[in-house]
Order: structure tokens, then sequence, then C-alpha cells
């Protein structure tokens, strides 16, 4: 296990340093420009905008059932109130991720856009850290917990920082949301998991890659559907399903007997 966390610390602090040390990425203005533009009921940009709904209802599941095993004795799902927070504040950032969105689809520019990315920044922070609990100790999840979600934060408020400058740098915040899913595979894969039905997170992780996909292939996929959907509304559906597997894995799973 301590080979395991060396090598990945090591990697972290390579993978850290390029981001500081390559070009900066800044965002590109077409960024802004999805394929499905229409309006209806006076809501502009109407599926993306409500397409958001999804993760409000991820998210609020998730709430509710952290809710009813945070007072229920025979919960099997955490072994200690303590574990409970990582997933208060990532369900809490898909709630928050829900406004954000809408906000940033309804007028869609850098300066909302922020409001979509912190959420999205703290819940991947949050997850990692949930992992880190699971798979590796209680004590060093939780202790790297704040520092996960402020570096999370951090990154967000750099590329806003540096794109009012002029000089807008994206790399610490590709790095926040893809390296640490990254790290989420490699943990799971490398250690196991005190829980069972742990397997759920590949689920989840592949939900969310093919979510990032179908967001690539934003207007390919509007003028396949004809105009019906586009990828970047079936993008927001995907990674709202995504959460519900978290919410799915949390209500069935239990302690696994060496563990207790």
């Amino acid at each position: 296990m301590h080979r395991i966390l060396w090598m990945l610390s090591g990697l972290s602090i390579i993978v850290v340093g390029a981001a500081a040390m390559l070009p900066p990425i800044a965002q590109p203005i077409e960024y802004h420009q999805f394929a499905d533009q229409r309006n209806f009921l006076n809501i502009p940009n109407f599926y993306n905008v409500v397409s958001n709904l999804g993760f409000l209802f991820s998210g609020a599941a998730g709430w509710l059932f952290l809710l009813r095993a945070y007072h229920s004795p025979a919960q099997t799902a955490f072994r200690s109130k303590a574990e409970f927070l990582p997933y208060w504040i990532l369900f809490f950032s898909v709630i928050a991720s829900a406004f954000g969105s809408i906000f940033y689809h309804w007028v869609p520019d850098n300066d909302y856009l922020l409001w979509d990315r912190l959420p999205i920044a703290i819940g991947v922070t949050a997850l990692l850290a949930a992992t880190l609990v699971e798979r590796v100790g209680a004590v060093l999840g939780l202790w790297l917990l704040p520092l996960l979600t402020a570096s999370g934060i951090w990154s967000v408020l750099h590329w806003y920082w540096t794109e009012q400058a002029g000089a807008g740098n994206l790399n610490f915040y590709i790095v926040t949301q893809f390296y640490s899913i990254l790290l989420i595979v490699l943990l799971s894969g490398l250690c196991q998991s005190c829980y069972t039905h742990a397997n759920y997170i590949y689920q989840v992780i592949g939900l969310y890659a093919v979510a990032k996909l179908t967001e690539m292939l934003d207007m390919q996929i509007y003028h396949f559907t004809s105009q019906l959907i586009s990828g970047h509304t079936i993008k927001h559906l995907l990674a709202a399903f995504a959460v519900y597997r978290i919410v799915r894995m949390l209500k069935i799973r239990a302690f696994l007997p060496e563990s207790i």
C-alpha cells in the first residue's frame, strides 16, 4: 500500500508540474457556440438548460439517502459518521452544478461558466477523497478532503482570473477534472474497497466518459438525430445518470467482513 501511495504521489507531482510548465491552454471562444440554440417557453437554449434538472434530481436523491442513512443505526453504507462527509460535499456540488449550469446555458459566456465549473471541480475532488477513504484509509482520505476540494476551487478561479487578464490558462482545471478521475480509476484497480459493490465506480466513470464524448460530438449528434437532440444535452443526462449510479451503489453496499 505504501508503495502504491508513493507511486501515485510521484505521478501527481509530475502531472501538476507539467501543468505549470506547459504552455497555457486558453478557453476557446467557440466553446460557447452549442449546436442546439432553440428557445422554448421563453427559455433560451431550452434543452441544454432544462436537461440540468437531471443533476438536481440525482443530487437531491443522494442527499435524501444520506439524511436517512445518517439517522439510521442499521445503515451499512458507511462505517462511521465522518465517512459521510465526502458524499455530503459531492451531492451538494451536484445540486449546485444544476443551478450553475442552468445559469451558464441561459447566457453562455466565461462569467457564467465560472459557476458551472466550480461545482464540477468540488464534486470530482470530493469523489477522489471518498475513494481514498474507502480504498486507502479513512484518516488519509478525510485529511486530504479539504486540501483536494480547495485545490479544485483554486484551479477554476485560476482559470477565471487568467481569462480576465487576457491570458486564459485551463491547465490546472484540466488536471483537476481529468487527472482526479484517472486517480480514482487507478486507486480502484490497485486497492481493494472496504465495501461491497465497489465496482459500481467503473460504471460511473464509463458513463462520464461517454458523456464527455457526446459533448465533443455535440454538433454531429444534433445533425445525426435530425435536430432532435444535441450531444451536449445527452452529456447532461448521462452525467446525471452517472451520479445516480453512485446513489445506487451507496444504497446497496455493505461492509466487507474483514473491514468491520
